[in-house]
């Protein structure tokens, strides 16, 4: 399904193919030779998303971006079922494993690889032709990885990221759930305005 948003209709090169149960939404550009599948969603809010050649976006992928976060994908990656990609910058010949986690204003280099319910956090940089094991966790920039259970070392690195003032535009002292969902829910409303495309 294409939907405009904001007077943005989605653009999708003819050798693309999407499957009839995705949902392409608002700025989105797909290159030639790519592959959509059942159930993806690629939904940009306010900030553009770019997909290159021959990339393949599997089976109920969700890729978003938002104001100040758009979202690149270079040629030749693929992002595998269940993975969350936001607005966040993809280099070319990237693979990102079932049930990653890819997050805002971070980059992945060249060849890098994020396994299986691998995180790549917020502003973090992955080096080209880095992988992140399966189940670990990318932080900062120079990049450290960790287990998903070292939280405590994870924390002291992502804490002065401060993901509530990147991603929502609150800083940590103001970003209750209730100025979180009350801002979301204002920026969201656009949504009531779309256009089924096709």
């Amino acid at each position: 399904m294409l939907i405009r948003h904001n007077g943005n209709t989605p653009e999708i090169d003819p050798d693309a193919w999407v499957a009839p149960s995705a949902v392409v939404y608002g700025d989105v550009k797909i290159g030639p030779g790519c592959r959509v599948m059942y159930g993806a969603q690629i939904i940009a809010e306010s900030g553009s998303i770019t997909i290159g050649n021959e990339c393949i976006i599997m089976e109920n992928a969700v890729l978003r971006s938002m104001e100040h976060h758009p979202l690149s994908i270079g040629n030749n990656c693929l992002i595998g079922p269940t993975a969350h990609v936001a607005g966040c910058t993809v280099e070319d010949e990237v693979f990102i494993a079932t049930g990653a986690s890819v997050f805002h204003s971070s980059r992945l280099g060249k060849g890098s690889e994020v396994r299986i319910n691998g995180v790549v956090h917020l502003k973090t940089h992955l080096p080209e032709g880095e992988t992140v094991p399966i189940g670990w966790v990318a932080v900062g920039d120079p990049v450290q990885l960790f287990p998903s259970e070292q939280h405590d070392e994870i924390w002291e690195v992502q804490k002065p990221l401060n993901f509530p003032l990147e991603v929502y535009g609150l800083d940590r002292s103001e970003a209750s759930m209730k100025n979180i969902t009350r801002k979301l829910s204002e920026k969201l409303g656009t949504h009531r305005d779309t256009d089924v495309v096709s």
